[in-house]
């Protein structure tokens, strides 16, 4: 069973900041295909999850294992929805190992999990090099870039399907494409 899991931190003062790009996704692709979240359900010839941690993210690391536990999933099985300082905003780039690159929920999956094997859909959320990541993460978006972030997200919910299917390379291709 595939697990596609957004990363983001829970509660209402939290929902509109830029370290929630990763719930955005799941709930936009929840709404796009008409799936529940945390409950199994079929997309074209596959089963998935799909997942939103409702620990801070830092600490995503412990979720993901419980899930991948409780659902009997292997580590080849996961797609990790994440937001990423160092692109630009609604860049999307999709992964299939490597390190966090600061990313502490990231850092907390790879920690968990002994492994960086793991597909990641990365959306870029700009960086302001006038203010602390830790603190830039946790703003919302200027209309702007909320505007930039909305087209990323739109292009990783395009991406899912594929690489639910294992066909990575075409998800690659599929979101090079849009962008400019």
């Amino acid at each position: 069973m595939k697990l596609v899991v957004g990363l983001g931190n829970p509660g209402p003062e939290y929902r509109d900041t830029k370290h929630n790009v990763g719930f955005w996704v799941i709930d936009a692709f929840a709404e796009k295909y008409e799936i529940p979240i945390n409950k199994p359900a079929t997309l074209g010839r596959g089963v998935l999850v799909l997942c939103k941690p409702q620990t801070f993210m830092n600490r995503s690391g412990g979720a993901v294992v419980r899930l991948l536990e409780k659902f009997r999933s292997a580590l080849s099985d996961l797609i990790v929805i994440q937001d990423d300082l160092d692109m630009e905003c609604g860049k999307v780039r999709i992964r299939t190992d490597g390190g966090a690159g600061g990313h502490r929920g990231i850092a907390s999956i790879i920690e968990h999990t002994g492994s960086d094997k793991f597909l990641r859909i990365k959306i870029g959320i700009g960086r302001d090099l006038k203010q602390e990541p830790s603190d830039y993460v946790l703003t919302p978006f200027s209309k702007e870039d909320k505007q930039q972030v909305l087209g990323g997200i739109s292009d990783a919910v395009s991406a899912i399907p594929l690489l639910i299917e294992g066909k990575i390379a075409e998800a690659k291709n599929q979101i090079g494409a849009k962008t400019p």
